[in-house]
């Protein structure tokens, strides 16, 4: 190995060493939380669904159109049931919005959908 090459070699593994260095002794579990967002105001709600005729069509449609709006977490719409279960995060939408939004899907001509209250067991 000539001196070029040993120097060159020694320069990058100082290089890689230093670079994977942390400061493990200036890092807490608050530093590494603070990279997760925080979902406080996570709801779910389930809407009575009434129009839809077929489950691909229909509540396949519904299902996608809740999941790509902003503010829900999760949607499922279940066809035999006619009922859609909708995750939302309560600081961007709100349960009236998501209902008109169900309502409007193909125009507001098709379905329409109602909240259900839950029932409290005593």
């Amino acid at each position: 190995m000539n001196t070029k090459s040993f120097f060159l070699s020694l320069m990058l593994n100082i290089l890689l060493l230093w670079s994977c260095s942390v400061d493990r002794e200036n890092l807490t579990t608050k530093d590494l939380k603070s990279d997760i967002p925080k979902i406080t105001n996570i709801q779910t709600v389930s809407f009575a669904v009434s129009g839809m005729t077929c489950e691909i069509g229909c509540a396949k449609t519904i299902q996608s159109k809740l999941s790509k709006k902003e503010g829900i977490t999760d949607a499922i719409v279940v066809f035999t049931d006619s009922i859609a279960t909708v995750s939302f995060d309560s600081s961007k939408t709100s349960t009236k919005e998501i209902s008109s939004f169900i309502t409007g899907i193909a125009g507001g001509d098709a379905y329409t959908a109602s909240e259900l209250k839950s029932k409290k067991s005593l």
